[in-house]
């Protein structure tokens, strides 16, 4: 913007500048033509005096030697029947048909121009004064007052340019504040505001985006504490459900609907205290391994994989994989990815779970995913689901800077999961 601005009013101001200087360069050389013609027909008007009191040659021949011009070779007196007294630069024809019109005339000649003054002397006969002036006198003074208006138009041009570049600097330098708080703003800093600086406009946008500050941060707040009233409404029911664990027998079904329960419990803690602290300072402040969550989970699932005789295997898992998660989340993305493979295939279908550094996936012998697009789609996922697991698993690929896998996978089903950027 800038430099845009810097080139527009280079632009304007050197066109403005031109359409000056033009016709005042033109003006300039005609003035200083002008005035030696002037200063020529002077010296021609005192011969012409001269020539009304004597018109005797060995007299007007010191005359002519008296003038700035007869000294330098540059007046001649036309006498008609006689050669010229002083120096002429003219052809005798030009001369004739001068003193034939009886009229001042200019006349040109390939090293400057010749002033003609034509007058009749008291006998009757007519006498041309002829007033050589060269090139040089015609443009004298010139290139002088062509240079200073060449530097009075970049003296021009560079303050309009410098004025343009000051102000484009105060609209890129609040503009640059504006950008710079959005950026901030959307990365989770809701305390960003800015002074409104720099046009009306950008002040009013400034104050604009401060209001919306402001009402962004009264709106999570209203979300935040809806989320935590809800959690803590959860606790009822949850606390009749364990009740209810713990009076079934032992076995292994009790076992897992108390670890079940132990979960939802974490979980229900985990989103009060997210609600209250805000979900970017508990995010960006934790991390987890990606392995160890796994290996937990698997704990609980194979549990389930055994009543259901369905065959499977780790692939990986040998390094830790640190992900800037906190585990609760990690959580959820792994129960979403192995629960779509108990919910939507039959019993006996074999999975199998691939982890490594680039990422988490696991594959399923099932019938697969017809259509992957609608498969994250919140309620259109078709086969009964809602597609909020996939949906947990495509937000949390996001915020690694990663990507949601779906695609066939190896063992004929589907392959799900995501995969980080390297």
């Amino acid at each position: 913007m800038r430099w845009a601005l810097n080139r527009l009013a280079l632009a304007i101001t050197s066109m403005v500048a031109l359409a000056f200087l033009v016709p005042l360069a033109v003006a300039t050389r005609q003035i200083a033509y002008d005035r030696a013609i002037a200063e020529a027909r002077q010296q021609a008007t005192s011969m012409v005096t001269v020539l009304g009191v004597n018109s005797d040659p060995f007299t007007l021949t010191n005359a002519v030697a008296s003038t700035a011009s007869g000294s330098v070779g540059r007046l001649a007196v036309h006498l008609p029947g006689d050669d010229p007294i002083g120096a002429t630069h003219l052809a005798g024809d030009v001369v004739r048909r001068a003193a034939q019109d009886r009229r001042a005339a200019v006349a040109h000649t390939d090293d400057g121009v010749a002033y003609l003054q034509p007058t009749v002397l008291t006998d009757g006969r007519t006498v041309v004064v002829e007033v050589f002036v060269p090139d040089e006198d015609t443009r004298r003074g010139v290139v002088v007052a062509w240079l200073a208006l060449g530097g009075l138009a970049i003296v021009l041009v560079g303050g309009s340019t410098l004025f343009a570049d000051r102000l484009g600097g105060q609209l890129v330098r609040a503009t640059r504040q504006l950008a710079a708080a959005s950026r901030r703003l959307g990365g989770g800093e809701l305390n960003e505001r800015i002074t409104p600086v720099g046009p009306r406009e950008l002040r009013d946008a400034a104050s604009a985006f401060n209001g919306m500050a402001d009402d962004l941060r009264r709106l999570l707040d209203r979300e935040r504490e809806l989320a935590a009233d809800l959690s803590h409404r959860l606790r009822t029911p949850l606390t009749g459900l364990r009740l209810d664990v713990e009076a079934m027998p032992p076995g292994p079904i009790a076992e897992r609907m108390r670890q079940a329960c132990d979960l939802l419990d974490e979980e229900l803690e985990a989103i009060i205290t997210g609600a209250r602290l805000g979900s970017i300072e508990t995010r960006g402040s934790q991390q987890c391994d990606l392995v160890e969550v796994l290996a937990d989970r698997l704990a609980f699932w194979s549990v389930l994989a055994e009543d259901q005789e369905r065959p499977w295997e780790v692939v990986g898992g040998y390094e830790p994989v640190m992900l800037p998660m906190p585990a609760g989340e990690v959580i959820l993305v792994v129960d979403a990815l192995l629960g779509n493979v108990f919910s939507h295939t039959p019993d006996g279908t074999a999975f199998r779970v691939l982890v490594s550094s680039t990422g988490l996936l696991v594959d399923d012998a099932g019938p697969g995913i017809p259509d992957p697009e609608t498969a994250v789609q919140r309620g259109f996922s078709g086969a009964g689901s809602t597609g909020l697991g996939l949906d947990i698993v495509r937000r949390a690929a996001e915020t690694l800077h990663g990507k949601l896998i779906i695609e066939r996978s190896p063992l004929g089903g589907a392959r799900i999961g995501f995969v980080l950027a390297l």
